[in-house]
């Protein structure tokens, strides 16, 4: 009898921190998400600054150049760093993102957009739940829908010079799947990765902030396979 209690306080101590992680992590998440349509919406509403960015032709390559090195830094060095400076490169990341997001404000309409950002926040939070709670292990769904990750850069970047409509369509509906299925395996992962007795380290805040990052990456990237079926051009 005791050692049944024993478990079931066990059990219900990994709960409550695995809880308190994973607010965390969505804390840090809807920080980013917040940063990058502030900044998104400011720029594009902003000609003078809009036309310093956009209007030359390198800076626009630059600042993906930029995205990109960031976001691969700290995927795999956040762990190195300090609580500053990850937090720091996350919401610049997050800034830049922003940036490049203004020109969607230019293609798309605003009502569109805010539409679009209803149904990804909608179909984000129900496979996050679901990764949440499952008792599945989703970790043989997670390869396939890596490989299929893959899949899908290489087809991107082979579409950027075939410029086939079906492709694109067919990119599309597939990265919707791919990322709606991510979300819920990196959710899960997340959430087994919390350490139990971590609360308020710095590892703990670290954890918290590289898992914000997995899942804002898959709430932009299935917001822009969205909006390419949802949105309404100007």
């Amino acid at each position: 009898m005791e050692r049944e209690y024993v478990r079931h306080s066990s059990v219900d101590a990994v709960a409550a921190e695995q809880q308190r992680f994973m607010v965390r992590v969505y804390n840090w998440m809807g920080a980013g998400l917040g940063i990058t349509g502030v900044m998104a919406f400011y720029i594009a509403n902003t000609p003078t600054i809009f036309n310093i960015l956009m209007g030359n032709p390198i800076l626009p390559i630059v600042l993906i150049v930029a995205q990109i090195g960031l976001v691969f830094w700290l995927a795999s060095r956040v762990m190195q760093m300090s609580v500053s400076q990850a937090t720091g490169v996350f919401l610049l990341y997050a800034g830049l993102t922003g940036i490049t997001f203004s020109t969607l404000f230019v293609v798309y309409t605003a009502a569109s957009i805010t539409s679009t950002f209803l149904v990804t926040a909608g179909t984000f939070s129900a496979m996050s739940f679901y990764g949440y709670t499952t008792k599945k292990d989703l970790t043989s769904l997670g390869s396939f829908l890596f490989m299929g990750l893959i899949g899908l850069i290489i087809a991107s970047l082979v579409n950027m010079f075939m410029q086939s409509p079906m492709l694109h369509w067919i990119i599309t509906y597939a990265g919707v799947l791919i990322f709606v299925g991510l979300t819920a395996y990196d959710t899960q992962k997340i959430k087994e990765m919390n350490i139990l007795g971590n609360e308020g380290t710095d590892e703990d805040t670290k954890e918290a902030i590289r898992g914000a990052l997995t899942l804002y990456l898959d709430f932009i990237n299935l917001f822009l396979m969205l909006l390419r079926i949802m949105g309404d051009r100007r």
